[in-house]
């Protein structure tokens, strides 16, 4: 019977000649040596296929599975059902790991048997063409360096970069493995996870670097727009925080507070009052229901959803909200 290795490595893959073999040359220098690597390739038509198979006859960790396409939630899964070992860690074929990621993870689930699941901090590359966004939501990410910060920003955007982390094989499995809902199948699985009880951990090391280019699936798919993420933000509000909610209190008043506005009417929910400290708004009306100023606002049991994108804002509401004695995640949450 084969021996099971420590760590599974799932890695799926579709036309990634330009980068994969950089990819595969930063898993074979991890210091944690004992890893499979399951190479789910999705129906690659250039090199791909190639590459993969002359690496696994040099490195007999390697298995491929071959798929003939079916999208990425069904290589993911096809991949996960072949991964033996008790972890897993994600990789893509266009990324690269530093030397130790593998290792201090692996260190970090065994010894501490309560988390579900550990991240790291993450560097974009290259740098040169990067917008002011990018950058922004690394900083933002890499910030959230605890559970308690993780589950205060978890609607916020997805709290990790999903190549970038390592898992317990047995908690996705158990949660039914990635679902393709038209939105982005590792942030669903976030959310899962942190609805099922799963601590999050991450490291302050820098020890993942995620490629930024043109093709990049965060760039391409449908799944991953602003308008997708909402929709799967509100899907799983309404299991907890939103649930038999009809109607709530939005603060922020700006292009992003009036998108959720639009998706939550449709989902049944009214918007009774806006929140928002521009004196040019306080006192209109906007879609039915009056701008007000925080102070002037009674909350009185109702909820609160925070839709502020202007940076630095969120952090200015936070301030208020803790003068005014909302409590975040009971009163209100906070969301983009």
């Amino acid at each position: 019977m084969p021996r099971i290795p420590k760590l599974s490595i799932l890695m799926p893959v579709r036309n990634e000649e330009a980068y994969l073999q950089a990819a595969l040359r930063s898993l074979q220098a991890q210091s944690l040596t004992d890893w499979e690597l399951v190479a789910v390739d999705d129906g690659s038509s250039d090199a791909t296929p190639g590459i993969l198979a002359a690496a696994a006859l040099r490195d007999s960790r390697l298995r491929v599975v071959r798929r003939e396409g079916g999208g990425l939630v069904a290589a993911l899964n096809a991949g996960l059902e072949a991964c033996r070992a008790p972890l897993v860690a994600r990789m893509d074929g266009d990324d690269i790991s530093h030397p130790r990621r593998l290792e201090l993870q692996a260190n970090y689930l065994e010894t501490h048997p309560d988390t579900g699941l550990v991240a790291c901090c993450f560097r974009h590359f290259p740098r040169s063409f990067l917008k002011q966004g990018m950058l922004d939501y690394e900083t933002w990410q890499n910030a959230l360096l605890d559970h308690d910060l993780i589950m205060r920003d978890l609607f916020v955007e997805s709290p990790f970069v999903h190549p970038g982390i390592m898992t317990r094989t047995v908690i996705v499995k158990q949660l039914g493995g990635y679902r393709d809902c038209g939105w982005a199948e590792d942030y669903d699985l976030w959310l899962r996870m942190a609805n099922a009880g799963v601590r999050f951990a991450r490291l302050p090391d820098r020890l993942f670097f995620w490629r930024d280019h043109p093709e990049r699936a965060t760039r391409t798919l449908d799944e991953y727009s602003s308008h997708a993420f909402r929709r799967c933000k509100l899907h799983h509000l309404r299991q907890g925080f939103l649930k038999d909610c009809s109607e709530l209190v939005m603060a922020g008043a700006g292009i992003e507070a009036r998108a959720w506005q639009r998706l939550l009417a449709a989902d049944g929910i009214r918007v009774t009052n806006w929140l928002d400290i521009d004196p040019r708004k306080i006192g209109r009306t906007l879609h039915g229901a009056p701008v007000t100023r925080p102070e002037d606002l009674q909350l009185a049991g109702r909820k609160m959803l925070t839709a502020i994108g202007v940076r630095g804002a969120r952090e200015q509401f936070r301030s208020v909200a803790l003068k005014r004695g909302w409590q975040e995640g009971m009163d209100f949450v906070c969301v983009a």
